[in-house]
């Protein structure tokens, strides 16, 4: 896709070109991050796609405009909307508990005290509903967290490991089986949360997850190189995966040629096991944009889209008073969630630029995107360096592309 003249969609060419110059003096030149890719559009157009660095140290290959990225947590959001899609045929309801589908969930119960596998619990004030699940209040958890009993449990289980096998009928299964950090409803915690949505669509309809995004979501929306696994033949467009260590340097953890992703995937995780492009996603993103509708082609209903980007947390509270947790793709502050996206509540109490109703997420290997439709605007961000938010370059760049905004 061609970029047009930025001042042609209401943003300032000198401005939006801080964007790659800050990105290159402050993180590619200087080795905190291999490459980026970053694509700003507006009012129908892409005013600014800039592709720095490189994809793969190791070998030397330069980061392009079809480098395949992994988006870890970015994959939430596909997932979500994908359910939703079944909420639209009257294939569930948001109040139904997830037992009705998951029958392994009927009993469930919250942690009390012990350490695994020997749980002292008490019952659910009451059960998990699917809404629950899509607004991280499920009282599930990741075991990445290393701060409770009840995600050491999940650590020793594989729940949510990346290197874990099997299938996610599997996972789900022996996920019932642990307890809950907290009754269902009554706070929000990061979680697998999404990957129990996939399973949902795939019970919902009949389908295997992958085949349903490949036929419902990314052939119609034309996103040609996003999916479970790396083909063979595209494994050259691979980027490298690298984490930070304490000296400040870039350490490969995942090479491309020798990925996971390149081997037969079985197990479809909907809450991260996509892997996808810079032009890919920001297809998925002028879909939302465009309230639910792409090029002509539906994915969505507006108002569906618009239950799914309002504050679903109790009380309309933020993430700072709903959280018991810490960890997240976004900043708690002023922030609320809806069904599988963070809202901007209050800009002033997130202490950054942008609209209340802006809608966002990010990957655990520092990938991010917002949707702003106040401004009529979307922001793709694409790197490779874990753990996320090890820099805030959704703040940085918000402040770089807010600051373009023209006066009409």
């Amino acid at each position: 896709m061609d970029t047009v003249r930025p001042e042609s969609v209401g943003l300032s060419s000198v401005q939006l070109a801080h964007v790659d110059r800050h990105l290159k003096e402050a993180y590619v030149d200087p080795g905190k991050i291999p490459g980026c890719q970053t694509l700003v559009f507006r009012r129908g157009a892409l005013a600014h796609h800039g592709v720095l660095g490189q994809a793969d140290l190791e070998r030397g290959t330069p980061a392009g405009p079809d480098t395949i990225y992994r988006i870890y947590s970015m994959t939430k959001p596909v997932t979500s909307v994908a359910l939703m899609q079944l909420h639209e045929e009257a294939r569930f309801s948001l109040a139904d508990p997830v037992h009705r589908y998951l029958p392994e969930f009927r009993d469930l119960r919250v942690y009390s005290s012990g350490v695994h596998p020997h749980y002292e619990t008490v019952p659910c004030e009451r059960p998990m509903t699917i809404r629950d699940l899509l607004s991280h209040q499920s009282g599930l958890t990741y075991g990445f967290m290393a701060s409770t009993n009840v995600d050491a449990g999940y650590r020793k289980a594989g729940i949510g490991a990346s290197h874990r096998k099997g299938t996610l009928e599997e996972m789900i299964t022996d996920l019932a089986r642990l307890p809950l950090e907290f009754s269902p409803g009554t706070a929000w915690n990061y979680s697998v949360a999404t990957d129990v949505c996939g399973r949902l669509v795939e019970i919902l309809s009949g389908r295997s997850l992958d085949d349903y995004f490949r036929e419902r979501i990314f052939e119609p929306l034309g996103m040609v190189d996003t999916g479970f696994s790396v083909p063979e033949a595209d494994l050259p467009r691979f980027a490298a995966n690298y984490e930070r260590r304490r000296n400040k340097t870039l350490r490969l953890v995942d090479d491309p040629l020798d990925s996971e992703y390149a081997e037969g995937v079985t197990l479809f995780s909907g809450g991260g096991g996509l892997v996808s492009t810079g032009a890919d996603y920001l297809r998925f993103c002028r879909m939302l944009l465009g309230g639910g509708t792409l090029d002509g082609t539906r994915i969505l209903g507006r108002k569906t889209l618009e239950l799914m980007t309002r504050n679903h947390l109790a009380g309309g509270r933020d993430l700072t008073e709903a959280s018991v947790g810490r960890f997240g793709e976004t900043p708690y502050e002023g922030t609320g969630f809806g069904l599988g996206f963070s809202v901007l509540l209050d800009p002033v109490r997130g202490q950054n630029v942008g609209s209340p109703g802006e809608f966002a997420w990010g990957g655990a290997a520092s990938t991010i995107f917002w949707v702003d439709p106040a401004e009529d605007l979307t922001v793709v961000f694409l790197t490779q360096l874990m753990p996320s938010r090890t820099f805030d370059f959704r703040g940085q760049l918000k402040a770089i592309v807010y600051g373009a905004l023209l006066d009409d």
